[in-house]
Order: structure tokens, then C-alpha cells, then sequence
């Protein structure tokens, strides 16, 4: 534990006279602290020791990412006195997905990065201009575009604090920070496309596909892609329309986004396209939203993946044929 690192990190994040929330939350048994304190409280040598002395003894350690109106008692949204910082929690293909924010043109280099344990990230940007409906908004966006965690789009979330150990796990993670660029951001410096936000939507009444047969709504999804795609529907209409019927995914356009670009990457390969130009189509669709590096890889993951689907297939029919015909009856 490094009570310096602590230091640094609230000061980098808030200014004299702010009001601050900390939360320390065990696991076992169950239980919450939250302390509302100013920044100088939260500062001195015995605050932080006292921290340290609770995260050695079990406790993880937070910090509310904005500023409290002064005389809050509380951390709820009507508390938060200013937009101070977007951010990202990155819980799954941490190492990849970082690595394509900080190479993507459509969000600036980000103003802290922390290390909460292997591959899973806490990403932020100093920001100022924003409003609250803006700063919500835009999370989302950011969580539509690199794949974070939809859950934590509040203004009055909490992050992990530097320095202090992630108690979740045996043994804990030391929670690490980076601090990639000292700018403050705007609006104007974020080239997300807000039409996503109405895209990705659940569907009702009669807009519902009805079930197709399949045992779990991911099958149902994948037939009704195969079933679209055989009939020569547009790749960007489907990827919208499943992503709006799949709102209960954590990313419903990235779920959406992949089960489509394997679908047409399956449909090509039997077409009898060779593998490097379904690579190649693959690539220029997403050339435009993933550096290069990244679409590159991803487009022959999928490739590969959507050939080992044939081989499989073809390889049941051969071994299993009455079984695969009553599949089909």
C-alpha cells in the first residue's frame, strides 16, 4: 500500500475546498462506510493511515469520481456539485480494449488510467463544460464504443482509489494509476456519434421477433442473422436491429456488432470466398470506428472463428447424419 500515490491521485482529481466522498465496502462480512470530508481532511497523513489501517484489515477503498455541493451529507445524484471527469470501467478484455481507446480518433487520450486488478481498468478524462445529461450521455457512448461496463454511468459512481489494495481477490491486487496526459477536455473534443444512444433500444409490442425454434435467445439471434443475411439484408440495418432486441446484454451493440460479422463471415466462406478476402471485407467495415492494428486482428479472429464453425458443421454431417437430419426435419 503507498498512501503517497493516494495523495497524488486526489489531488490531481480535486481542488482546495472540495468536498469528497470515500467509501470503504468488505466483503465479508457484508458492509459500507461512507465518509463525506474535504479534500484537505481526505489529505492528512493520519486520514490516509487510517485508510491504509482499514485496507489492511479488509476493506476496498473508493473515492466518488465528482465533487459534492458543500455541506452534502450524501452521495446521491442531487449531491454531485460539477461534471469533474468521465470514466470508464473496463471489466473484460481490459488489455485490448485500452489499447483501442488510446489508438482511436474519437476520444482524446485519456487523463487517468487505473489498474484495478489483472486486465480491468478504470479509465477517466478531465473534462469541463459538461452538464450532467451531457456527462451521462457521453458514458454511455464511450461504453457503446470500447465495451465498458453499462452500469457505471452515474455521476455519483465511485472508483477504485490508488494505492490501496483490491481486497476482492487472494492474493489482493494492488490497485495501480497512470497518468497519461495532465489536459482538461470538452465537448467539442469528443467525436462520438450520439445517434447510437437512440439505436440501441429495447423493442415492444409487435416490433419483437418472435421465437424461431432455438433453446436460448443467443441461438435465436444466430438463426434469425443466418436466416437475414440468405435473404441479402443490409449488415449495418441488422446489427442495429439486434442490438436494439438485445438490450439486456451489457454492450448490446458490440454483442450485436459480432454475432453479425461472424454470421456474413460464415455466409461468405460457403459462398466459397476465400478466407483473406472475407478478412479484407471484414476490415473495411469497421475501418473507420478501429485503428488498424486492432481491426486487422479482429476481422481474422472472426474469420477463423466463422471457418472452425463450417469445419465443425461439416464434420457432424459426416459423423452424425441421421442425427443431423432430424435436427433439420
Amino acid at each position: 500500500m503507498n498512501t503517497q500515490t493516494a495523495h497524488e491521485f486526489l489531488t490531481r482529481c480535486f481542488l482546495p475546498g472540495e468536498t469528497i466522498a470515500l467509501l470503504l465496502r468488505r466483503e465479508n462480512p457484508a458492509s459500507t462506510t461512507q465518509r463525506i470530508v474535504t479534500l484537505e481532511q481526505a489529505i492528512a497523513p493520519r486520514y490516509l493511515a487510517w485508510l491504509r489501517y482499514e485496507n489492511h484489515n479488509g476493506a476496498n477503498v473508493y473515492v466518488a469520481a465528482n465533487p459534492l455541493r458543500t455541506g452534502s451529507r450524501k452521495r446521491t445524484k442531487d449531491c454531485i456539485a460539477v461534471v469533474r471527469h468521465l470514466y470508464l470501467d473496463i471489466d473484460l478484455d481490459g488489455d485490448t480494449r485500452v489499447t483501442a481507446l488510446m489508438e482511436s480518433a474519437a476520444v482524446p487520450v485519456p487523463t487517468v488510467i487505473l489498474s484495478t486488478s489483472p486486465d480491468k481498468y478504470q479509465v477517466l478524462w478531465r473534462v469541463e463544460g459538461f452538464d450532467f445529461d451531457q456527462q451521462e450521455n457521453m458514458m454511455k457512448l464511450l461504453v457503446i464504443a470500447f465495451g465498458g461496463d453499462s452500469a457505471c454511468t452515474d455521476r455519483n459512481r465511485v472508483l477504485r482509489l490508488p494505492g490501496f489494495q483490491n481486497r476482492k481477490y487472494d492474493p489482493a491486487h494492488l490497485v495501480t494509476v497512470d497518468y497519461p496526459s495532465d489536459s482538461v477536455y470538452g465537448p467539442a473534443d469528443f467525436g462520438l456519434d450520439d445517434t447510437l444512444l437512440n439505436s440501441v433500444r429495447p423493442l415492444c409490442g409487435s416490433e419483437r421477433m418472435s421465437p424461431i425454434g432455438k433453446n436460448t435467445h443467443s441461438e435465436q439471434d444466430w438463426a434469425w442473422a443466418v436466416r437475414e443475411l440468405s435473404l441479402g439484408e443490409d449488415v449495418g440495418k441488422l446489427t442495429l436491429m439486434l442490438a436494439s432486441r438485445r438490450s439486456d446484454k451489457p454492450n448490446p451493440l458490440y454483442y450485436a456488432q459480432r454475432t453479425i460479422d461472424v454470421a456474413s463471415a460464415r455466409f461468405l466462406l460457403m459462398e466459397g470466398a476465400a478466407i483473406e478476402d472475407v478478412i479484407a471485407v471484414l476490415e473495411d467495415r469497421h475501418s473507420a470506428e478501429l485503428p488498424a492494428s486492432l481491426c486487422a486482428s479482429r476481422a481474422r479472429e472472426i474469420a477463423t472463428t466463422a471457418q472452425r464453425m463450417i469445419a465443425r458443421s461439416k464434420f457432424a454431417s459426416t459423423h452424425h447424419p441421421k442425427e443431423n437430419d432430424n435436427a433439420t426435419a
